[in-house]
């Protein structure tokens, strides 16, 4: 499996570049932006996994200071050709390791991006080197799903429709490794002149695994939240937004 190439850091965002924005237009980053640029308080923030800049753009409009991190160099260049792409530094590199030079008051990864990071050693390493990049009061956020077992079947399936817009349908069928908690999925495209597909490889994490990794790296969970305007947390929740702080 270390050997496919589609399972090299950066091969989902080199494959999706071009589609990216247009498959994900659907996804409104407005209270995210809100929840980080009060977060931040005024100072320096690092996104994990920047890819085009969905989040990083509207909250460096705001007044923050942003950096980034990708493996794409493909991702990176929509980025780049967006107004205001090109005042962003961007490291190009594997986030689970990539250095970033200071201290960032607050270090995010969105949308279900830290379970790019395809093993629990490099996932951990990835909070480690987060740890070390905080400044004092710097925080530590992570969205992502929760797992949700029912959605496949006894083997593993699952085929869903991801979306329906005019004459284009995309569904993703994926595959449930359960014993190393991976997912492989096909994000399936299909416009009545082509079908197009994206791989996408991800190791998923349960909240107290990530909390557990947090503790490993010397944090702590602040707070969680269902989403970005700060919802409650509870047992039914599908996806949650963690906040973690120095112990």
């Amino acid at each position: 499996m270390a050997n496919n190439p589609d399972h090299a850091p950066g091969a989902y965002g080199e494959r999706i570049a071009a589609d990216y924005d247009e498959l994900h237009a659907h996804l409104d980053p407005g209270d995210a932006v809100e929840a980080l640029a009060r977060l931040a308080g005024g100072g320096r923030v690092l996104e994990l996994g920047i890819g085009t800049g969905r989040i990083a753009l509207p909250l460096a409009a705001r007044g923050v200071e942003v950096h980034g991190i990708d493996a794409s160099g493909a991702m990176v260049a929509e980025l780049r050709a967006k107004p205001g792409g090109d005042a962003i530094p961007v490291t190009l590199g594997d986030f689970a390791d990539a250095r970033v030079d200071g201290e960032f008051d607050l270090v995010f990864v969105a949308f279900n991006t830290f379970f790019a990071l395809l093993t629990q050693e490099e996932q951990l390493r990835c909070v480690r080197n987060v740890a070390a990049r905080l400044s004092p009061r710097g925080v530590f956020i992570v969205e992502a799903f929760v797992p949700d077992m029912c959605r496949y079947d006894e083997a593993g399936h699952t085929l869903r429709t991801h979306r329906v817009d005019g004459e284009r349908v995309i569904v993703d069928a994926s595959t449930l490794d359960r014993a190393q908690q991976r997912i492989t999925t096909r994000l399936v495209a299909l416009d009545g002149r082509a079908v197009t597909q994206y791989p996408i490889e991800i190791r998923y994490v349960w909240p107290s695994e990530l909390d557990l990794m947090a503790r490993l790296a010397g944090l702590r969970l602040r707070e969680r939240w269902s989403d970005w305007r700060g919802g409650s947390f509870d047992a039914s929740s599908p996806s949650h937004v963690s906040v973690y702080e120095r112990t």
